[in-house]
């Protein structure tokens, strides 16, 4: 992926996800589901200033969803959990 503006859709914001912060100081991001680690690492150093020091992905499975009659499958998707350098952080994702 060259892209890399496209490799890192948005933070994450959830229950788990603030839990996560708050043990391991990891940030949750929806990432494009066809970049690689290293894309998102790029990503995420290039657009937030940041180091990444480990990476996490797991990629969301589809899911059929029924309404009335009606049938429809949301797509799949790729989560990444982030961990930063000591003393770095990212200023208004999860602080504050």
């Amino acid at each position: 992926m060259t892209d890399l503006l496209r490799a890192v859709v948005r933070p994450l914001h959830t229950e788990k996800s603030s839990a996560i912060y708050a043990a391991r100081k990891e940030y949750a991001f929806r990432a494009d589901p066809g970049a690689s680690k290293s894309d998102i690492r790029r990503a995420i150093e290039t657009l937030f200033g940041v180091h990444v020091v480990h990476i996490r992905t797991l990629v969301q499975r589809a899911k059929v969803k029924t309404r009335g009659r009606t049938h429809g499958v949301r797509p799949r998707w790729k989560k990444a959990y982030v961990r930063l350098k000591d003393g770095e952080s990212i200023p208004g994702v999860f602080e504050g």
